[in-house]
């Protein structure tokens, strides 16, 4: 049986794994604290390299800033801390598939490595903007893990997790710097191979955020900076020069050579951002399948194209709506047989030559007139374009706040400045077969609201994971007096009124959709101290040790970590069985089976083992004895050898 760890993922030691892939050398086994582990041997990495090292004071490009490195080790850094779920605070908890994360997002991002590794195609942030007045995670470097336990989740002694950065403040960029850097490096490695971060964020840190970007995932990854006119008005704060007017949408890619041009359907655009196209020529109809196309006349609309210029594209077309037949004749003959509606580019004039020339020619509407859309009332022909696309511009108008939005479903002034369902609508959309959204600076869960938006729009499959710090509001709020002590409170409710909302906006088309969250909450490990140091404690000591697990956990609290540790969705199904009257958890088809029940006998093992269970993971302590684990051992490999066997 392998214990499990029951900490986060270690960085170092990962990227220790990849030198030892490249120069194994240079990788050698040390003894430390009285466990094994890998270190680097730089002397002898540094005899593999010696042709490209920079020495000294050498000059090198770079960007750096005080505490720099202390930033690069807190991202590395593992930590003893789990997601505790909170069931009466979900929706839908035994179905859904999203999440919704309370706690240091830093720290969370830590948790989710093992199983989010890779897996996410779009994530999306709103941090804060450092004008002087926001609010900045106060992240300690130089805490030990004891420090960390103690506070739960590293708030100060009111409560505090985070900090006002004034300008007065001599380490005013440098805080920031500091606390969004390891947040990006982890970030990274959580997105797909295909995947990009949108960073939406004003002047006050571009340059900056811009440089940090090109560093962590590399300056040919850089995808675009989307400028958003969200205030054409101008915001009358300004003490000199031009008022401002929007704002940055930063993007980058894990891996650009992956990422195509952004595009969308045309009808898509248009519903996204209406004002932008108000153009007559494009129209939106169903076809016979019921499915949204783009209309767009056959009439060419250039006025040099005629009969003498384009005789080619000049000829009457007849339609037999019945038969769905499509013949083409002279522009001059007018016989039109019974059945038939004759349409042809005359256009009112005077002149005897008063004709438009067609989008197509002769053949072309013989051979592709499943693509033309025939309206016999008004005497027109449309194009119908199914897959008509429009490159997405990296200027985006006529999309302003979500203030509105908020207000609507939850009152006026409840959040400031939250950004709108159509901007994250437009910037998850250019991502074709998109899986899964995170936004860790989640403040009123927009990201949310346009992902189950989007899905009840196109039928879309997303799943959101939000990630947001119980920031306290103000009492002074209109917030705090509607009954939001955080803003957790306000986001979740968000996400339950928008999914009542969008349901009963579209009753036919949404009966599947899913607008549930599963609430979980960063908290410490669910394992006491001497889980991770029992060494550091004297064998007297052990005695009162024998249950390595808290007093006020759960048995569902203990899954939630095993399924961190094991990689495994947090999202998944979990089924509970009782087995010989042994509370048991089955976790996606017995992916995973678990049970925590304090003696665990033959009979419960026994059938468990028979359910081939890829993950079986009980108590260390319900093994009371050593023929207990011999006898453990047996059953399993009677029944399932290829079952892994964990303990915690």
């Amino acid at each position: 049986m392998q214990k499990l760890d029951m900490q986060s993922k270690d960085r170092v030691q990962d990227n220790i794994q990849k030198i030892r892939t490249l120069f194994p050398s240079a990788v050698k086994e040390v003894k430390r604290g009285g466990k094994v582990s890998l270190a680097v041997d730089f002397d002898v990495l540094r005899q593999e390299m010696s042709s490209s090292l920079i020495e000294g004071n050498e000059e090198r490009y770079q960007f750096t800033w005080p505490d720099k490195r202390k930033a690069i080790l807190l991202a590395n850094t593992p930590i003893n801390a789990t997601l505790r779920p909170a069931v009466e605070e979900s929706e839908n908890f035994d179905t859904t598939q999203n999440l919704y994360i309370e706690g240091d997002n830093l720290e969370v991002l830590k948790l989710l490595q093992e199983t989010y590794l890779g897996r996410v195609k779009v994530i999306y942030i709103d941090p804060p903007y450092n004008t002087g007045k926001d609010f900045v995670y106060k992240d300690n470097f130089t805490q030990d893990a004891e420090q960390y336990k103690a506070g739960s989740g590293q708030y100060d002694e009111e409560g505090n997790r985070l900090v006002q950065n004034v300008e007065s403040n001599g380490r005013f960029h440098t805080d920031w710097l500091n606390m969004i850097y390891p947040r990006l490096k982890i970030a990274r490695d959580l997105l797909s191979d295909d995947g990009v971060i949108f960073i939406s964020c004003d002047d006050n840190e571009q340059a900056n955020l811009k440089k940090v970007c090109d560093e962590i995932f590399g300056a040919t990854s850089y995808v675009n900076n989307f400028i958003w006119l969200n205030n054409l008005k101008g915001r009358q704060i300004s003490d000199f020069g031009a008022v401002q007017t929007y704002e940055n949408i930063l993007c980058y890619a894990k891996n650009v050579d992956n990422i195509g041009v952004f595009s969308l359907l045309f009808s898509y655009l248009k519903q996204l951002m209406p004002d932008a196209y108000k153009s007559d020529e494009y129209d939106e109809l169903k076809d016979e399948l019921g499915t949204f196309v783009i209309k767009n006349e056959l009439y060419n609309t250039n006025s040099a194209f005629n009969e003498v210029t384009r005789p080619n594209l000049v000829f009457n077309i007849l339609y037999n709506d019945k038969t769905k037949d499509i013949k083409c004749q002279d522009v001059n003959d007018l016989t039109c047989p019974q059945g038939y509606t004759l349409f042809t580019p005359h256009i009112n004039g005077d002149g005897v030559h008063s004709f438009h020339a067609w989008r197509w020619s002769r053949n072309k509407v013989l051979e592709e007139s499943y693509d033309l859309y025939f309206d016999i009332k008004e005497k027109k022909i449309y194009t119908k374009i199914r897959t008509k696309t429009t490159n997405v511009k990296d200027i985006i108008t006529n999309i302003g706040n979500g203030n509105k939005e908020v207000a609507s479903l939850l009152g006026k002034n409840i959040f400031s400045y939250p950004k709108s369902t159509a901007l994250l609508k437009l910037l998850i959309s250019v991502m074709p077969q998109c899986h899964t959204v995170l936004d860790f600076f989640s403040g009123s869960a927009t990201t949310a609201h346009a992902v189950m938006q989007l899905n009840a729009e196109d039928g879309g499959n997303r799943k959101f994971i939000m990630v947001q710090v119980p920031e306290k509001c103000d009492e002074k709020s209109e917030a705090y007096k509607a009954g939001y002590k955080n803003i957790c409170e306000i986001g979740k409710e968000r996400i339950r009124r928008a999914g009542k909302k969008i349901k009963e906006e579209s009753p036919l088309t949404t009966q599947d959709l899913d607008t549930g969250f599963r609430v979980l909450k960063l908290d410490s490990s669910n394992m006491k101290d001497v889980y991770y140091s029992a060494d550091e404690y004297k064998q007297v000591s052990l005695l009162d040790y024998a249950d390595n697990i808290k007093e006020d956990r759960t048995s569902l609290d203990l899954l939630f970590q095993v399924m961190l540790q094991l990689g495994h969705s947090l999202s998944a199904k979990i089924e509970e069985k009782m087995i010989a009257n042994k509370q048991v958890f089955v976790v996606d088809d017995d992916d995973i089976i678990a049970c925590f029940a304090a003696d665990v006998d033959e009979e419960v093992i026994t059938e468990i083992a028979k359910m081939h269970p890829l993950y079986a993971v009980f108590r260390d302590s319900s093994m009371q004895s050593d023929s207990a684990r011999v006898n453990f051992e047996q059953i399993f490999a009677a029944y399932s050898p290829a079952t892994d066997r964990r303990v915690i």
